[in-house]
């Protein structure tokens, strides 16, 4: 029960369901409430599929085409800068509209779920604690973040438009200064040459 615990905090700041509420309203704006729902379930199902194969492979993947965890964090983070740049100067959600239906796969899914955090934080705890515990405890954070996104429709009632349009540009403009973050945490492990998988 220890070691799950040891496994389920670290995993539980990556996934950060409470965080992920903000972020997947302002992706969200202007769809209905079935779509938001079927969106959160599309969200769920794909990053638990990548996050949980990534924890089978991650390391020998990462090995096997000569890529570091300081390449990925770089990689990731450009991703969710560029979809968080598109956002703040896109008009309302006419954006998002046009492909509703890929929104839990990019960029719910992956990267803003399955990314960088998540499967950095996933390889690292298979090689201290082993992969049962660890498989478990991302498990659990999954579903915990799923639960948080199927009420984030009554959260949305709540807010209304014109608060939901706040939230749109708020999570965005945190979506960016994130990837900045994540790039230059990529940078730094490269330089000082510990982003080796």
């Amino acid at each position: 029960m220890k070691v799950f615990w040891l496994c389920f905090v670290p995993l539980f700041v990556a996934v950060d369901p409470v965080g992920m509420v903000p972020v997947f309203l302002g992706l969200t704006e202007g769809l209905d409430r079935g779509a938001i729902r079927r969106t959160a379930v599309q969200t769920v199902a794909t990053a638990a599929g990548v996050a949980l194969a990534f924890l089978w492979v991650g390391t020998a993947f990462f090995r096997l085409l000569g890529i570091t965890v300081a390449d990925f964090m770089v990689a990731g983070g450009i991703l969710l800068f560029v979809f968080s740049l598109r956002d703040l100067l896109a008009e309302g959600a006419a954006r998002r509209r046009s492909d509703p239906a890929a929104l839990g796969v990019v960029p719910l899914g992956v990267p803003l779920v399955a990314g960088p955090a998540v499967l950095t934080t996933s390889v690292l705890l298979v090689n201290q604690y082993g992969f049962g515990p660890t498989a478990l405890a991302l498990g659990v954070n999954i579903l915990l973040l799923g639960g948080a996104l199927f009420f984030a429709g009554g959260i949305l009632r709540l807010l209304g438009r014109a608060g939901a349009r706040t939230v749109s540009k708020v999570s965005s403009l945190l979506l960016a200064s994130l990837a900045v973050m994540i790039v230059r945490k990529g940078i730094a492990a490269f330089l000082a040459g510990g982003g080796g998988p």
